[in-house]
């Protein structure tokens, strides 16, 4: 394919080593396992969706009290603006994925209940 490509243009691709970069070594790919027909996958756990959802609400509320603990300290003097930002950052993403998540649920709600019985 690259061969077919070199013509174009009038200009033929570079050969070895482009721009001061070492030549590259060929590449292979891992040995895997087999994989046995009706075995269960390896830590595979057994939660359902209500558990994992309340555990990561769980985990929001925890990362925006922090936050929140860590923005009062900060206006106190007492912990550095990169670790107040830091923090609001990690809330900020926690709270963009629950609204996404959220979304996900109406959306999905919305479409079962559009569902003709």
């Amino acid at each position: 394919m690259i061969d077919s490509i070199a013509g174009v243009g009038g200009r033929a691709l570079p050969t070895g080593p482009v721009g001061g970069m070492a030549q590259s070594s060929p590449v292979s790919a891992p040995k895997m396992a087999p994989i046995t027909p009706g075995a269960a996958p390896i830590n595979q756990t057994d939660h359902d969706f209500a558990s994992l959802l309340g555990n990561a609400i769980s985990e929001f509320g925890q990362k925006m009290r922090q936050a929140e603990a860590v923005s009062i300290g900060g206006v106190k003097g007492t912990a550095s603006l990169q670790d107040v930002v830091e923090h609001v950052m990690s809330a900020e993403q926690s709270l963009q994925s629950v609204i996404a998540v959220r979304d996900k649920v109406i959306s999905a709600y919305q479409e079962i209940s559009r569902m003709a019985i």
